[in-house]
Formats: C-alpha cells, structure tokens, sequence
C-alpha cells in the first residue's frame, strides 16, 4: 500500500484504513491519499455491532501553552496500539484563530501528532470555513428579511445572531453594518464571533444525522420580536440552506497518527465558550471500529470534563469507561507562581498542588476510574516527577508519567497498560445536577462542587436574560458555562485551587439549537484577540510548498 513520509514517520494510504475497517467504497469520501471522509451510512450498516470503551483525557487548569492535552490523547491511543490494542483517536479540529494566536497548531507534536498535520492544522477538508458560511449565510438571510419588509416585526435592537469568522480579530467585536444608504439594508450594530463559538459548531458536533441538524438548526434562536417572542431559524426556512452548507461537513475526518493509529477529527467547539468536545458522530464511529477509542475534552475538567457529562453524556449515553487527568510538573511551578517554567522549583510545585487535587476531587464526582497522566518535558527533572509521584502515591491515585512526545506510543505504553486496568473497573457515570433544577441551582452546583466558590451572583443583564429564559419555558436545559480556562475561577490572575470567591455571571443566552443555556462569567469574549507576538510571525512556506513553523 502506498505511504509517503512526513517530519515525524510514514502514512497510509486511506485504502489501508478502509481494508482495516471494511469501508466499502460508497462509505468512503476521498479528500486525497491520506485523509477523507466517513459517510453517515457506515454508522447506520454498524449499528448492532458493540461498541468498544471510551477513554475522556482532560487536564489540570492549563498554562497559555497547553499542557499537552491533545498530544497525550494522541500519544495514549499510540500507546495501546503499542500494547496489543485496537485503538482510535477521536479529536477537534484546530481554529485557525489559535493556530496563528497563541497556541499554535492544534496536532499535538514531536512522535505523537496528527497527520497530514499541516492540512489538519489549515483548511481541513474545508468542515470549518463550512461553518462560517452556514453562520453568515444565516445572517445574510436575516438582512435580507429586514430589507425586504421586516414580515415576522423582529426588533432590530434584539437581534442575537452576529456574523462569525474563523480568525482573532478584535477590532472585529463591536460592528455598524447597513450603512451607505436605503439599498444597504437597515443600519444596526452587530459584531463577529469566532467560527467555534458559533451555535453551529456546537449543533454541528452534537447532532446525530442530517435530518437531526436540520431540525437544531431549525430551532435556533436569530433574534426576538418587538413583543417579546423569540424567533427561530426555521421561520426563514433557513435551515434546509444551512444544511446543504453543512453537507459534507457533517462527515467525520479521517487521518492517522504518527504511528499510523486511525483518527477521526471533526467538529471543533471550544471549551471555555462552548461545550468543548469532537462530534458524536466522531465517537459512534470510532467506538464502532476500535476497542479503546481516546477522546478529549477541552481546556481543564472544569470545563470540557464536566460539559461532556452534563451535556454530552446526558444527551446521549456515551459514557467513558475511564480518565485521564493530565498534570505538568511546568502546570504545577505556574500555579504555585514560578515565573521560569524550565527551572526546577519545588517550592513552586508542592505549592501549584491544590489545583491538581480539586481537579482530582472533581473527577470522583462523575464516577469514572481515573488516571493522572505526568506529561513530562525534556526539561522536567526526576526529583520533581518522582516527588509528584510520591504525592499521588500517598492519596491512592495513579499517576503515570509518559514520554509520548520523544519516544511516541512506546512511552506512552505504560499509561495506556494503566488506563485498560482503570476501564475494567467498575463505573457509575452521573451528572452533577439534575435537568428539573432552577437554573440558578445549577450554577451554583457548579460555582460550589466544581470551580471553588463560596456563592454566586448575577449582574442585571443575566437576570433579565434568566428571567427572559424562564418566561419562554427553557429552563430545563443544561447550561453551557463560558469562563476563562486560565483558573478554576472566573478570573484568570487566580491561580491555584481560589477559594472565599464569588461566581459571577453576567450573562445567559439560549442555544436552543444546541439545547443548552450559554452561562457567560467575567469577562469573557466570543472574539479573540491576537498576543503580542502571535504564532503568525512563526510561519512560513517554501518554493516547493513545504510549511515551517506551523507546529
């Protein structure tokens, strides 16, 4: 079978992932050699086959690098292929706004990365820039109703629905469109999100086919009338154009690992704004084809962690077996206020600790078997690892360190030998908050039992809106808390594990598509902005079209 080499090893060819899986052609998209499509239809030919066990890999609250969430997911799958297993990553694609911001590719790196890792990290098969053009196509639709009459008297000053792109833009924030004229429409203030904030995004990662994403996109909310009543999308008969859109996107990536491990990348919601997890269609396949299939959950497991229970396994029964909770020996110096991070400083580390240990606490509380993964850097050393070890050592935790990163899914294997214990343990998966709570109950059972808190309190604008979600019979729904992923807290100086705190919320919108409530806390935006020095000054290509700096 044809393979070509990369920086980090050989690919396959999609055929060879099609013999291995038993793809028949017309289950089979091709978007070149080495990455394509899953059709919906090799779900629906599987459906009495048993499904494999699911592996949720979340973190400790992370540096503004990172601590190698990604790159242990895909260093664990590594590992139990290592091992004798059949295994599979499921992930998010990357967002072009962080790919060229802060963080950089989104592959994870070094032996244990995604490829054709420089497409995955770009234009991937074109599912994102599909997402931004389902959002704007919405939004051209609603102009155009306004230009055209107004006929379902939507109040221009409550429209929700903002234009996305998938890029930091600040300036972009705060917008007047409809100026120059009766013939541009009508003038308003409007403004962009990013493309993985979008309600799409989330609609498109939690539907479960096409006729399901035509009626959550249906069920959208644009904006509300002069009374008071919400409008949703399928008033403008949108959602049959929106999903054309999303036509192929829908489908699940396929690519590979460095090692050749099958992965399917689909769907990229963030986690500290949205509900931070790869599709379902993603997981359904993968559990179909693999006997250990390695997800993630965005940012900290106070946020993606606690989002896939509450929203995802909620909604859908996909539980996983067992977790990993990744810690950095760099995580733990930054919390306990080390300013250089390659340094050893025990002082620092032992005391970064509590952050590890409320992420521990909060983990027993979903009733999976759970691990901790030390991801460890060339610059860590053994006094320090051997100490956290110690630590977890002496509180009955597993911690296992890996090298996944050096020496791919070889020094990975311990863990993943570790993570097949822990998933033939006993679960009891549960929710932190039952749906039939008032909404202000469930914030605070996350506010007290997750993030630390001592209370909560919401400014004006979120009682009006909590008020508004009551009146039109929402409060059902799960929430969807939108916070910094840089504290356990709503503000992103606190380090550590803050206590005698108070959540503040200053917001609450409905996603009524995606069938949870947004929970805006702090300060936090829907449009990035780019650092001083964003990873776009990094990059470069050659004559020969070979990309630099990019991961």
């Amino acid at each position: 079978m044809e393979s070509v080499e990369t920086q980090s090893g050989q690919m396959k060819h999609m055929r060879h992932f099609m013999a291995e899986f038993g793809l028949e052609e017309e289950e089979f998209e091709f978007y070149g050699k080495y990455t394509g499509k899953i059709r919906l239809r090799a779900l629906r030919n599987r459906a009495e086959r048993k499904d494999g066990k699911l592996i949720l890999v979340t973190a400790m609250t992370p540096t503004r690098a990172g601590e190698g969430k990604t790159l242990t997911s895909i260093g664990l799958s590594q590992g139990l292929q290592h091992q004798g297993h059949r295994a599979l990553v499921t992930l998010r694609e990357p967002s072009l706004g962080p790919v060229f911001g802060i963080k950089g590719g989104g592959t994870g790196g070094g032996q244990s990365q995604i490829e054709p890792s420089g497409r995955v990290n770009l234009h991937f098969n074109g599912d994102l820039h599909a997402v931004t053009t389902a959002h704007n196509l919405l939004a051209a639709m609603i102009d155009n109703h306004l230009h055209q009459g107004n006929e379902l008297n939507l109040d221009v000053t409550r429209l929700s629905w903002d234009r996305a792109m998938d890029m930091n833009d600040r300036a972009l924030r705060k917008v007047t469109i409809g100026l120059g004229g009766a013939g541009n429409s009508v003038p308003r203030e409007s403004g962009f999100i990013i493309t993985a904030a979008s309600e799409i995004m989330a609609v498109l990662a939690l539907a479960e086919s096409r006729q399901d994403l035509k009626e959550r996109l249906g069920r959208m909310i644009i904006g509300y009338t002069r009374e008071g009543r919400p409008v949703e999308a399928s008033e403008l008969n949108a959602q049959r154009a929106l999903a054309v859109v999303l036509n192929e996107a829908i489908m699940p990536n396929l690519v590979q690992t460095t090692e050749n491990v099958p992965a399917l990348v689909h769907a990229g919601p963030f986690a500290n704004i949205a509900h931070g997890t790869n599709s379902i269609l993603a997981n359904r396949i993968g559990l179909k084809f693999a006997d250990y299939v390695v997800t993630e959950a965005g940012f900290g497991a106070d946020l993606g962690a606690e989002k896939f229970f509450d929203i995802v396994g909620r909604k859908t029964d996909l539980w996983p077996s067992a977790m990993v909770l990744v810690a950095t020996a760099r995580a733990l110096k930054w919390h306990g206020g080390a300013e250089d991070l390659e340094e050893e400083n025990m002082k620092a580390l032992k005391a970064g600790m509590p952050n590890l240990e409320r992420h521990i606490e909060n983990l027993k509380k979903f009733g999976v078997p759970s691990i901790v993964a030390l991801n460890r850097f060339s610059s860590d050393t053994d006094r320090e690892i051997d100490w956290i070890k110690e630590w977890c050592e002496e509180r009955d935790i597993d911690c296992v360190p890996h090298t996944a990163f050096q020496s791919g899914g070889a020094g990975a294997a311990d863990l993943a030998d570790a993570v097949v214990d822990a998933a033939d343990e006993p679960a009891q998966p549960t929710t932190l908050y039952p749906l039939e709570d008032t909404v202000e109950e469930k914030i605070e059972k996350l506010a007290k039992n997750v993030y630390g808190a001592d209370d909560i309190y919401l400014e004006t604008p979120a009682r009006k809106a909590l008020k508004h979600v009551k009146q039109l019979g929402y409060e059902d729904l799960p929430i969807c808390v939108a916070k910094t992923q840089a504290s356990l807290s709503d503000d992103k100086t606190k380090k550590g594990a803050p206590s005698g705190w108070t959540l503040t919320v200053t917001d609450i919108r409905l996603s009524a598509g995606a069938g949870f409530l947004v929970v805006v806390c702090g300060n936090m935006m829907l449009m990035p902005g780019l650092p001083k020095h964003p990873s776009a000054l990094d990059v470069d290509v050659d004559e020969d079209g070979n990309i630099s700096g990019l991961f």
